[in-house]
């Protein structure tokens, strides 16, 4: 211990204050941000696309193409006629070919097979992107402080989709019960898991995009109640995307092609003749297109409420990022409407569900800003 010290002692030359250093929230935080935010976003675009060709596969009728679930040994294709036609044998013995596609050579069965082949693949390049980023960076120990456990989700959460994937389709791949196509409550919890892991990765892209005491200081200014507007706004938006899978499950979009009626009448016609009632909501195809129609309606009637409610931030590019959000929202309005009239081809189908991506993603976009705002001076503003 030191001496005692006189009371009158000048102690200015003795003791100089330290500075203080710049940037010591970062420090020992930062990890390889960037780089995992790369990664992260190459994750992102990989589960857009893998949306996409799950949807075409949906829409060409080829998801129960492959019977059997084969995780390593699947990601082989056939090589051989014989194989070929071992895995045709397969596709005979379920109803879809017996009650729909009797018609079909061993060409037709080719095309089919080789879009579900390339959504399961998908799903094994997906898999081995995260496990490579993720284990790499581990090892390099570049992972930000707190950031371990939540990089782990998207992968832990795409086991899980792979598992549903399979739940999903062993629904159609049934011999004398009737079934032509996978259960259209199982491919809504397959898509809505999808978005869920799509939401996960944009949010972690947004954070990583800057740095975290910019996040610790704009945390500060959070606009609580225009956060929970859009926090409402995107459940309701993952709502929307659930009932829209259910329409797509069943072809409800192709069942009634008026609008603003829908056969003619505001009520579609034999909306509840299945038994028991509530099979109804799953299974009657004018009725969930009429369910997806006012649930579209009260989306947009409810995003002009928080766009407008986006309008009054002092942020601009909260507001900026409102306007594109109402933005995509309107459009795909418009497209909801042009698939019903079109009798839902697979142009106009597949392009509804990737803006429901876009929307999706806007509407996170806006949320995350309403969280963590950035700052704009008097002279930016």
């Amino acid at each position: 211990m030191s001496g005692k010290r006189s009371i009158f002692e000048d102690v200015s030359d003795t003791e100089k204050p330290q500075a203080v250093q710049p940037g010591m929230i970062d420090r020992g935080r930062g990890g390889a941000r960037q780089a995992i935010r790369v990664w992260l976003m190459i994750l992102f675009a990989l589960v857009v696309i893998m949306i996409a060709v799950g949807g075409l596969t949906r829409l060409t009728d080829s998801g129960l193409s492959i019977t059997e679930w084969r995780p390593i040994t699947g990601a082989i294709p056939p090589t051989s006629e014989a194989d070929w036609q071992a895995e045709f044998d397969k596709y005979k013995q379920i109803d879809q070919w017996r009650i729909q596609n009797q018609w079909m050579e061993l060409d037709d069965f080719k095309s089919i097979y080789w879009w579900e082949w390339g959504h399961r693949q998908l799903g094994r390049v997906i898999g081995l992107v995260w496990a490579l980023g993720f284990f790499g960076f581990l090892a390099a120990r570049k992972i930000p402080t707190g950031w371990t456990g939540r990089l782990l989700i998207p992968g832990a959460l795409g086991g899980v989709q792979g598992a549903v994937g399979w739940w999903m389709v062993a629904s159609g791949v049934t011999q004398g019960e009737g079934m032509i196509a996978v259960a259209s409550y199982r491919l809504a919890i397959h898509l809505g898991l999808a978005f869920v892991i799509l939401g996960f990765l944009a949010w972690y892209i947004f954070e990583l995009g800057r740095e975290e005491r910019d996040l610790m200081q704009a945390r500060r200014a959070k606009e609580v109640r225009l956060y929970s507007l859009s926090t409402g706004l995107m459940h309701f938006a993952f709502l929307q995307i659930l009932i829209g899978a259910l329409v797509a499950g069943i072809d409800a979009g192709r069942s009634y092609t008026d609008w603003p009626l829908i056969g003619g009448q505001i009520l579609p016609p034999d909306a509840t003749m299945l038994e028991p009632m509530w099979r109804n909501f799953f299974e009657s195809p004018g009725l969930v297109q009429f369910i997806h129609r006012c649930a579209g309606y009260l989306l947009f009637a409810f995003g002009v409420v928080v766009w407008r409610r986006g309008g009054t931030s002092a942020h601009p590019q909260t507001r900026f990022a409102f306007n594109a959000m109402f933005a995509a929202l309107s459009l795909q309005v418009v497209i909801g409407v042009l698939t019903v009239v079109y009798g839902a081809p697979w142009q106009i189908a597949i392009f509804h569900q990737f803006m429901a991506v876009v929307v999706w993603t806007l509407i996170l976009r806006a949320r995350f800003l309403t969280a963590y705002p950035i700052a704009t001076s008097l002279r930016g503003a």
